[in-house]
């Protein structure tokens, strides 16, 4: 079984530290075989919050992580540094890489830097990066489970939230598809939910999933969503073929009792796309 822990907008600098203690602890617990970073990591690409974000990496161990960049990760009010050096202080504490890829044998994971030092909020993927993305996701093994993570959503449950989509989605959303991609993970609009864009994308053949995150740390909730998580879980072992199957479960932090608890599960059918691929159940 391979376990993967997505976290996203956590906001360094709006963090809330009983949230911080209690993720820690689900990490922990969990043991996941890689932790996932959806952007929005700081709250205004400050080196003192991206210093509190790599301590938070720092303490999960050596669980393996993968980081992307998201709009608030590159400065906001330092015009010089957004234009000439966007990146420098998310890169001084995660690396040179911002499309990093986590392989494995039985999970694949491929960021995409959707960023763009031209743009406020909105997010944009590039035909080279679709193609970048696409000749890995064809290489990739039948036994993995084929994950793609960008920041802005590739598909909405709100109309509200259709100014926030991924520009370039179009091209993308197919492309990956047929390279065999399973999943697309996504943060930005602090809503958790799992779409399937094999119906959301008109010529899909097989089946692939939105997984978006809400806010893992942040004060900035929306609603009556609490800070929240996701946990993928996929079997390796069972087939190739139309059997494959991965479950998403949500996690979202209880202020009652200080703690991370599920509340809901996605079973997610993989493979040649069918009418009626998923099972929702609660937690």
């Amino acid at each position: 079984m391979t376990l993967l822990l997505q976290i996203s907008d956590t906001h360094f600098g709006t963090e809330r530290p009983p949230v911080v203690a209690a993720l820690l602890r689900l990490a922990d617990a969990l043991a996941p075989d890689l932790v996932v970073l959806s952007g929005d990591i700081t709250q205004r690409a400050r080196k003192r919050q991206f210093a509190s974000a790599r301590a938070f990496v720092d303490a999960l161990g050596a669980t393996p992580t993968l980081v992307i960049p998201g709009n608030h990760d590159i400065p906001l009010f330092d015009p010089l540094a957004r234009l000439c050096y966007p990146y420098a202080n998310h890169q001084r504490a995660f690396g040179a890489d911002l499309e990093p890829a986590f392989d494995s044998a039985g999970l694949l994971v491929l960021g995409v830097n959707t960023t763009r030092a031209y743009r406020h909020k909105d997010g944009e993927v590039s035909m080279q990066q679709v193609r970048r993305v696409a000749a890995r996701l064809e290489a990739a093994s039948a036994a993995q489970l084929r994950v793609v993570v960008t920041h802005q959503p590739v598909a909405v449950t709100r109309t509200q939230d259709e100014k926030n989509l991924l520009h370039g989605r179009e091209r993308a959303v197919p492309r990956w598809a047929r390279a065999g991609a399973d999943l697309i993970l996504g943060g930005h609009i602090h809503l958790p939910y799992v779409l399937p864009l094999h119906d959301t994308f008109a010529g899909l053949t097989r089946r692939m999933w939105a997984v978006q995150a809400g806010t893992a740390l942040s004060s900035r909730t929306h609603g009556t969503i609490d800070n929240s998580v996701n946990v993928i879980r996929h079997d390796a072992s069972v087939g190739n073929g139309d059997g494959r199957r991965a479950t998403v479960e949500r996690w979202d932090y209880s202020e009652t009792t200080e703690a991370f608890e599920m509340i809901a599960r996605h079973d997610l059918a993989l493979g040649v796309a069918q009418p009626t691929d998923a099972v929702t159940s609660p937690g």
